[in-house]
């Protein structure tokens, strides 16, 4: 029986205060001391979790509140918050930023309230004095939160108590700082941070922010803070796909296809799925396999050797036009398509489809959708919808019109290649919000053994 789930969410004041490193310290320093842990990540960032499982070498997994319900969210944590574990949660961007940028819906603040998990606010201050307290107490008061106090990020040793004494004056309780750590100073590029496998010294960075954390962060208090948290119900696994054999799923995972929800793996191993990892950089063959997940990554800073793959883009090829069950979002999208340009020049791709790629200086369409079917298709009926993010610099000359994607301003325009055996376009899914779609594909991928 679980008695106990310890947990905090890191929240901040913006996109870059700051959450990702307090929160991969954090959980080194915890680590240390013997603790078991488990990491979260408000939101569908797929890249602050790739440095959480660096630190932990266990899986991060997201929360998202726009995929999921309430009651579900808090079944999700509670499952992986087993007896005994320490739950971090890296909140996303401002503490109160939700959908559409007007409301709190799918904020960290909501993430906490939803899940009881008591909050510390990441504040960078710059260029202020009294004024810090008046903002963070804005923050405090602004809608109902757990918050229960902030981690000074970027500060030094000589200025810390002279911010620390201005906040506890307002009643602000202050668990520490994190300095500047230049030796663990993580470079970023168009999509946020560069990812935790490109970092060759990475472990070493993180431990230099670990030995700071625990040098200037009061990690017993935070510690004393976490067991506050009351204990959450357990999510039951998602139904099993009968099957004589397991379903076998291929799934691109390389440097250049490194963005999956850990869950979505999950999900389809519930399911009854065998999951074949494989790498479109390094091998020359598609793995013996009833279905394939191509999932998002950096297409294009691969693009030279993902084209030099002649023979694997091929095999490809062959086997997704001869049916072979196909999930491809974003990157994997890119890669179907028919090229890649960027300013190395224009490579060859899978060639699946006849779309052309290019990647540009700006995001293009960013946020949550809901995607809405136009005909019967690999995960749904006509009519039927699917909740789905995007978030790429890329623009492609077809992004399908199988679908059409809607925002929560109204917006909308088409998108998805969507066939009996494929499902390919920019947004990306969450497979427990869409349960009964992930069914269907895996029901494809026996009909179509079925048929070989």
């Amino acid at each position: 029986m679980i008695s106990m789930q310890p947990r905090i969410l890191i929240g901040g004041t913006c996109s870059g205060c700051g959450k990702t490193t307090v929160s991969s310290a954090l959980l080194r320093a915890f680590q240390r001391r013997g603790l078991s842990l488990c990491a979260f990540k408000c939101g569908p960032d797929y890249i602050d979790p790739m440095f959480h499982q660096a630190a932990l070498q266990l899986p991060s997994y997201n929360l998202d509140l726009f995929f999921l319900p309430e009651t579900s969210i808090r079944e999700l944590m509670g499952r992986h918050l087993t007896t005994g574990k320490l739950g971090i949660v890296e909140g996303v961007m401002g503490y109160y930023d939700g959908v559409g940028g007007t409301s709190d819906r799918a904020s960290a603040a909501h993430l906490a309230r939803v899940t009881e998990t008591p909050s510390v606010l990441i504040v960078r201050p710059k260029g202020q004095s009294l004024s810090l307290a008046a903002m963070i107490q804005g923050y405090f008061r602004f809608r109902p939160n757990t918050l229960h106090g902030v981690i000074l990020n970027g500060v030094s040793e000589r200025m810390y108590p002279f911010y620390r004494s201005i906040l506890e004056h307002e009643g602000i309780p202050c668990y520490g700082y994190l300095p500047i750590v230049p030796e663990s100073e993580i470079p970023d590029r168009h999509l946020g941070l560069v990812t935790a496998a490109e970092i060759g010294d990475l472990q070493r960075k993180l431990d230099h922010l670990a030995d700071a954390a625990e040098a200037s962060i009061d990690l017993d208090a935070l510690l004393k803070l976490a067991y506050t948290a009351p204990v959450l119900p357990q999510m039951q696994k998602a139904c099993v796909i009968a099957a004589e054999t397991p379903i076998r799923i291929a799934v691109a995972q390389d440097t250049a296809f490194c963005f999956y929800y850990q869950d979505n793996l999950d999900v389809l191993q519930e399911m009854g799925a065998e999951l074949i990892p494989f790498s479109p950089l390094h091998d020359r063959k598609l793995p013996e396999a009833d279905g394939l997940y191509i999932g998002g990554g950096y297409p294009e800073l691969y693009a030279a050797r993902l084209a030099s793959n002649r023979i694997l883009r091929a095999d490809l090829k062959h086997k997704i036009e001869h049916g072979l069950p196909t999930i491809a979002e974003c990157g994997g999208f890119m890669y179907l398509g028919a090229s890649i340009t960027t300013e190395q020049g224009n490579f060859p791709m899978v060639g699946v489809l006849s779309s052309q790629t290019t990647l540009t200086q700006r995001l293009q369409n960013f946020g949550y959708i809901t995607l809405h079917a136009k005909h019967t298709n690999l995960l749904c009926n006509i009519g039927q919808t699917l909740p789905a993010h995007e978030f790429h610099y890329s623009k492609s000359t077809d992004c399908g019109s199988d679908f059409y994607a809607e925002k929560q301003n109204g917006k909308t325009w088409d998108c998805i290649h969507a066939t009996r055996t494929l499902f390919a376009g920019y947004p990306h899914l969450s497979f427990r919000a869409i349960l009964p779609s992930i069914q269907k594909f895996l029901k494809t991928c026996i009909e179509m053994r079925g048929s070989k």
